[in-house]
This record gives structure tokens, C-alpha cells and sequence, in this order.
């Protein structure tokens, strides 16, 4: 008797396969699925494998014809033959898998036994190296500390320049601290600088200039102490608001003490031909601001008094809460950049306690101290959104730029 296996892509095909060999009158014993062996076994289609059996003499079929029960027993012995053989083949897989597994394990714990060595290798080379270098540790040692010297003297070279450009000693400490923590050791004195110089930018924030309402017109109240340029400054925004934006613009004041002031801005808004009135009254107020509702902005003049005239701070309040929900409301503290650092917290403190507001800061070009800009934006959290350097109408005023006062709080020039 003649056993064999044949394989193909399909049944069909293992079976032509083998009638091909041993002729037609070949019994099919078993069927079953056969894959590929090796590493790259996953590429190859699966097949199809065919055992088959066929008598020693072809002639034997033709000629003779077995009793029923022999050929019975023929099949049980050819089935028994062929499950020993596909037992003996599953087993052979089984052991080829396992060795090649056990191969795997054995090259990755050879490898990080290769690694481990290495790593021991280069570190007793380090430890060797430490041992008998005195030397060289010591003068890495003074390397490290003349680098911190020079970091502290550079501390000290920043902290003295902010000090004369009179910023507040518990932000410049802050500032300094902020970038000690953040900075690694050894690090250039110009990265550090960049440091202190984005968290400065970041502490000023980005400025907020005043922008049309959605509806109705905007309504911008300018209040502040006397003498810091309030109607100027608010001739020079009409001027960018009427004639370079091409917007329409009304003039109000509520400056009845001082007839100059009043008199200044009637000659601001004659120069533009925009509308000015004198309000006297929160009636007034309410009236003028319904006359003008079709314009894009109401610049509103305010009395410039001490942040200790009582008196006065009623009226400027009674002006401010004079102003409907209707109406989209900005107000916006004019400070002189001049002025002594206490008196710009107490005037700060006087207005907080009437309504919010945002910060405008004036006479740039009478001092070169400016940290009182940085001092009253954080003292305050008020948006810093204009500045002025200069009387000029319509120029001299600028949206504020913190990265060009940063530079010059850090010594730079213009």
C-alpha cells in the first residue's frame, strides 16, 4: 500500500495533484489545512493538505475484489497510519517552536547581559576616572563657582536696574524668583535675561485699545486727577477715532470747575467738526446720550480732582451710573507718568472704589522711570491700553507696547 500527502491553494488541487502521481483510483484518508513553517510563515497563503492511498499493484483493484470486511480493516489500518504520521508532524512543529522560542529567550538575555556589561564597564571607567581626577573635580568645582558668582553679580546688575527704573521691590523680587526656579544652573546670562524679559511681557499683557460698540454708541468716561492731560488725551483720540478712522465722534464734559478745560475741548471739537456739549447733570447726560445715540463714540471729559474731594468723587460716580445698560461703557484712569509712586496707589485705590476701568498713562516724555506702569498694572490688574509721550494733537499717543517699555525697564534705548 502506498501512503502519500499532497498539498495545494485548494482541495481540488491537492487531489488532481496526487491523481496526477499515483493515477485515479487513489482513496482520500484525510483532509486538513497546512501552513507554512518559518519566521516568515504569516506571508504565505494557507494550504490545503491531502492524504491519500493507493495499492502497491494498480492491477489488484481491477482484478479482484476484497471482502467487505478487509477492506474495512484496509481503512482502519491506512487511518491509523495516518494519524500517526500527523501526530508525529504536529509533534515535530511543537518541538520546532519551542526551540526557536527558546533561542529567542536565549539571544535577548545574551543581549542584556551585553548591555548590563557595557553599562557596568562605562561605569566603573566613570568610577576610575572620579577616583584619580582629583584635580579635574576641583577645578570643575571652581568653574561651577565662579559661574554662580557671576550669576549673582548679574542678579545684582538686574535687581539695581529695575530699582532706578523705581519699580516696586516685591515685583522685582517676584520677577527675579520666578526665574531663578525656572532656570538651570550655569545657564547664559542672556537666556536668563530672555527670561525676565517674556514673563515682564507677560505680566503687562496685551493692550486693550477702545473698539466700536455693537450697538448703540460706545461711551468713554476719562477720569483722573487734575493737571495729568485728560483733555488732551482724549483730543487725540478723537482726532484717530474722526479723521483716520472716519468715525463719528461727540464731545461731552463734565468739567464745570475749570471753564479753560471746557473751553479747550469745544476748540478740539471745532477743529474736527464733531458735536460738543457741557453736561451739567445726570439728566443732561441721559439727554445728550439719546441725542447722540447714532454715533460710534461719546468721549466724556471728567473733573479732574484729588483722590480726596469727597464732593467731587460724588458727582464723578452720580456721571458714571448716569449711563443705561443700553449702552456699551468703558472708563479709563489717565495717570501721569510722573507722579510719585504712593500718590498713584492712592488715586488708584480712590477710583477702584467707584467702578472699574482700565489705564492710560501720560508724560511718558517727562521721566525716565517707567516702572510705575508695571507697578500700577499689577497693583491694579487693569488693562494699560494707551500711552502719550508729548502735547502734539492728534500725535503723541500710541496703543501701549510692552515689549518697548519692557526694554527700557531693562535698560535698553529707544
Amino acid at each position: 500500500m502506498i501512503i502519500k500527502k499532497f498539498t495545494g491553494k485548494t482541495e481540488e488541487e491537492a487531489i488532481g495533484a496526487a491523481k496526477a502521481e499515483l493515477g485515479e483510483n487513489v482513496v482520500i484518508m484525510s483532509t486538513r489545512n497546512a501552513k507554512k513553517k518559518g519566521f516568515f510563515s504569516f506571508l504565505h497563503a494557507p494550504m490545503i493538505e491531502v492524504t491519500v492511498a493507493k495499492e502497491e499493484n494498480e492491477n489488484y483493484g481491477a482484478k479482484h475484489t476484497l471482502p467487505e470486511k478487509d477492506i474495512k480493516e484496509t481503512f482502519e489500518q491506512v487511518a491509523k497510519v495516518a494519524k500517526i504520521a500527523e501526530d508525529k508532524e504536529k509533534l515535530e512543529a511543537k518541538k520546532t517552536e519551542e526551540l526557536e522560542k527558546v533561542k529567542e529567550e536565549e539571544e535577548s538575555l545574551s543581549h542584556k547581559l551585553d548591555n548590563l556589561q557595557s553599562m557596568l564597564s562605562q561605569k566603573l571607567e566613570v568610577r576610575v576616572e572620579e577616583v584619580n581626577s582629583d584635580e579635574a573635580i576641583k577645578e570643575t568645582e571652581k568653574k561651577q563657582e565662579k559661574k554662580e558668582q557671576e550669576m549673582e553679580q548679574f542678579i545684582k546688575l538686574l535687581r539695581q536696574t529695575m530699582t532706578d527704573s523705581e519699580m516696586d521691590s516685591k515685583y522685582i523680587d517676584q520677577i527675579i524668583e520666578e526665574m531663578s526656579e525656572s532656570s538651570k544652573p550655569g545657564v547664559p546670562f542672556d537666556t536668563a535675561l530672555a527670561d525676565v524679559y517674556q514673563r515682564m511681557i507677560l505680566k503687562f499683557g496685551k493692550a486693550e485699545p477702545i473698539k466700536p460698540a455693537t450697538k448703540n454708541p460706545k461711551v468713554v468716561f476719562f477720569v483722573g486727577p487734575t493737571g495729568v492731560g485728560k483733555t488732551t488725551t482724549i483730543a487725540k483720540l478723537a482726532s484717530r477715532f474722526s479723521l483716520n478712522e472716519e468715525k463719528k465722534v461727540a464731545l461731552l464734559t463734565t468739567d464745570t470747575y475749570r471753564i479753560a478745560a471746557a473751553e479747550q475741548l469745544r476748540t478740539y471739537a471745532n477743529i474736527l467738526s464733531v458735536p460738543f456739549r457741557i453736561i451739567y447733570s445726570e439728566e443732561e447726560m441721559e439727554k445728550a446720550l439719546e441725542d447722540f445715540r447714532a454715533f460710534d463714540y461719546i468721549l466724556v471729559d471728567t473733573a479732574g480732582h484729588s483722590q480726596k474731594n469727597a464732593e467731587q468723587k460724588e458727582l464723578t460716580e452720580g456721571f458714571l451710573s448716569s449711563v443705561g445698560e443700553e449702552y456699551e461703557k468703558e472708563v479709563f484712569l489717565v495717570l501721569s507718568a510722573n507722579t510719585k509712586y504712593r500718590d498713584l496707589l492712592e488715586i488708584a485705590d480712590t477710583y477702584k472704589k467707584m467702578t472699574q476701568f482700565k489705564l492710560i498713562f501720560t508724560k511718558l516724555d517727562e521721566t525716565s522711570a517707567l516702572g510705575c506702569l508695571l507697578n500700577l498694572k499689577l497693583y491694579t490688574g487693569a488693562s494699560l491700553c494707551y500711552i502719550t509721550n508729548g502735547q502734539n494733537v492728534p500725535g503723541d499717543l500710541e496703543e501701549f507696547n510692552p515689549q518697548k517699555v519692557v526694554k527700557l525697564l531693562l535698560g535698553g534705548k529707544n
